[in-house]
């Protein structure tokens, strides 16, 4: 499934915010979706790839995949659990 094109349930839009609040942000989202419902994330902060990869290990949510394009980092998170 191209990236581009990854179907998702709800996006949050942290472009502008320091950390920790993409990731707040993100998980506040996360508890409304149901189990299996793909989350878009948009963000600026580049501390946000590290907080990302490590939540979705600890949370024990999958991180379909994340891109870097210009000064924006995408995610894409499927809510496992």
């Amino acid at each position: 499934m191209s990236d581009i094109n990854m179907q998702h349930a709800a996006e949050v839009d942290a472009r502008g915010l320091a950390c920790p609040m993409p990731l707040l942000k993100a998980k506040l989202a996360l508890n409304e979706l149901p189990i299996g419902s793909v989350l878009k994330v948009l963000a600026t902060d580049a501390g946000s790839q590290r907080d990302f990869r490590s939540f979705a290990k600890l949370a024990g949510h999958s991180l379909l995949h994340e891109r870097l394009e210009q000064t924006v980092y995408t995610y894409w998170l499927r809510k496992e659990c």
